[in-house]
């Protein structure tokens, strides 16, 4: 039987798409969960119904253990990366010792969806679940101060790019952005036979290349018409030896020539927890002084 050249193009980049699906989605359980909890701080595991995916959704909370009554704190939203989970920032880093300092810590399920509305996929309405739903039980179940400047978000590789792209496009929303090693050059992406499953993946989330969608969803972009008194001040890292130090650099400096409040940091290591949980620290003192917090102990920045 002889299958049209196009046929056979569209059935390898649904192969190759099924692939990519399996080796980056793995489900719920596959890991041991053994989150590290520091003194002084609780953990809750909260599900809850997102209006905008139309499903329940998990996320994980550090807070003080003893917060003074009629106390709102500050709240600080983590977002993995591709093939993670809700559970990662908890079981791979030392983060909650934060809380302990007076934060609320929000660790969000983002399958591989990079936190986006998918353009192709319409019921994948994962920016809306972020901002709009989960900002708004976090606000209604804890005690979290509701305005901007006490609202942070960070995140690793793909939760990184999420946290610039949505910095950049609601800077009503977050005072400080942090990103740890992001794909920060994943919308100008070309199609290549190597990558191809990845490549349809990201076409279903962020549109056609050249299309407006697409340059809605792109930091390169986004950060041209950036107006320097409204944006989040921008943390940003890459690792000395990942691929993506060289785009980093290029979006680092694309910061600086629009005039937008940032820094830019580079450690030995490559694309894994061990290089993020060396910026951690850093990250973290960089939030504490932007959002002009202090570092008093028992939930009282």
């Amino acid at each position: 039987m002889n299958i049209p050249i196009h046929s056979r193009f569209s059935l390898l980049i649904l192969l190759s798409s099924s692939i990519l699906w399996c080796g980056c989605h793995r489900k719920d359980g596959s890991r041991p969960d053994h989150p590290q909890i520091a003194t002084g701080v609780v953990m809750q595991d909260v599900s809850f119904f997102s209006t905008a995916l139309n499903r329940q959704m998990p996320y994980r909370v550090f807070l003080p253990a003893r917060i003074a009554s009629g106390k709102k704190l500050p709240v600080v939203y983590l977002l993995h990366g591709n093939g993670g989970s809700f559970r990662d920032w908890s079981n791979d880093s030392d983060v909650s010792k934060y809380a302990a300092r007076g934060l609320i810590l929000v660790m969000p399920e983002g399958g591989a969806s990079y936190f986006m509305n998918a353009v192709e996929r319409p019921i994948d309405r994962y920016e809306d679940y972020l901002v709009f739903d989960l900002v708004r039980d976090i606000e209604a179940r804890f005690p979290a101060r509701p305005d901007r400047e006490s609202r942070a978000i960070v995140g690793v590789s793909m939760g990184g790019f999420a946290a610039i792209k949505l910095g950049l496009s609601r800077p009503d929303l977050f005072a400080f952005v942090a990103a740890i090693s992001p794909p920060i050059d994943v919308p100008e992406r070309r199609f290549s036979w190597k990558r191809a499953g990845q490549w349809w993946e990201f076409r279903e989330i962020f549109g056609p290349m050249a299309s407006s969608e697409r340059q809605a969803r792109d930091p390169f972009v986004l950060v041209q018409s950036a107006v320097p008194q409204t944006a989040p001040y921008i943390y940003l890292t890459a690792g000395q030896q990942e691929p993506l130090l060289e785009p980093n650099q290029r979006f680092a400096a694309g910061l600086r020539q629009h005039g937008l409040a940032s820094e830019f940091h580079t450690k030995a290591g490559g694309h894994d927890w061990r290089e993020w949980d060396a910026q951690i620290p850093g990250c973290f003192e960089s939030l504490f002084r932007n959002l002009r917090l202090s570092y008093d102990v028992g939930g009282n920045p």
